[in-house]
């Protein structure tokens, strides 16, 4: 079944790009979860949407916006929120967690703005909101290896740091780790994820692949470093299926993938529930 993969370079691009996704999105997924942040990346997949629908508006008026991949605007937006997102984390000091509402709803409504001034959906932003298995072409391709090589090489270089703010902020703070500097930098690489995992996975959906692997392997591992292995391992059988899967039965990948992950988070919760 995955021989047809090798047969047409967007298939290609799509299943290698997948298996990137798969291995980036859980494995900076653990440190969201165990930071408390899941809804964060929900928040900043909906300032993607707005930054989507925002390049396609601009698109039907302008030309040159019109050659330009809508991904490359959803970064730029969902960077931007995350920005955002630590500016009122840092104003409202005693409620941090109400800096994410507060950016999802905005998201929200400035997205379907822009979605009815571009007289509503269309086939276009619907495939960036479920994803699309022909939407990974060999530019996107070449961008999600490099974002996968900066975020792997930050997340190996600064494991010991962000393991620390993970477990005891206040005395990490205390032994000298730039807290700010680096949460705006975990901040920035969780909104890259994001923009490179949507057209596989969906805006949607895409915190969904950050938070379910991970939850899925809570269930299984003994230690934190082994949460990371359980957590990848996860992510990528999901991703294998479901893009497999959503190609041979004509499906949208994305709501395939985290059906697949949802059912790996039942099993595992089930076969661990004695433990």
């Amino acid at each position: 079944m995955i021989d047809v993969f090798f047969q047409y370079d967007f298939l290609m691009y799509s299943l290698y790009t997948s298996l990137m996704i798969g291995f980036l999105a859980p494995f900076l997924g653990v440190f969201i979860v165990v930071r408390r942040l899941s809804l964060m990346a929900d928040a900043l997949s909906h300032i993607t949407l707005t930054g989507i629908a925002f390049s396609l508006l601009l698109g039907r008026h302008y030309p040159l916006f019109a050659a330009l991949n809508p991904v490359y605007m959803g970064i730029a937006f969902s960077v931007t929120g995350s920005i955002f997102i630590e500016r009122l984390r840092n104003v409202y000091k005693f409620y941090k967690e109400l800096a994410i509402p507060i950016i999802l709803s905005t998201g929200i409504g400035i997205g379907v703005v822009f979605i009815s001034l571009a007289n509503g959906f269309n086939n276009d932003l619907f495939n960036y909101l479920f994803g699309s298995v022909i939407a990974i072409n060999k530019q996107d391709f070449y961008v999600v290896i490099i974002v996968t090589i900066i975020v792997t090489a930050l997340l190996i270089l600064f494991y010991k740091e962000w393991f620390f703010l993970s477990f005891d902020e206040e005395q990490a703070v205390i032994s000298g780790i730039p807290r700010r500097t680096l949460h705006f930098l975990f901040m920035i690489m969780v909104a890259l994820v994001i923009g490179i995992s949507m057209q596989i996975v969906g805006i949607l959906l895409v915190s969904a692949l950050m938070t379910l692997p991970v939850a899925a392997a809570m269930r299984w591992a003994r230690g934190f470093k082994q949460m990371f292995f359980y957590a990848i391992l996860f992510g990528e059988i999901s991703v294998l299926t479901g893009l497999i899967s959503a190609f041979h039965l004509d499906l949208a990948p994305g709501g395939t993938i985290v059906m697949v992950n949802v059912l790996i988070l039942l099993v595992s919760i089930t076969l661990t529930k004695k433990r």
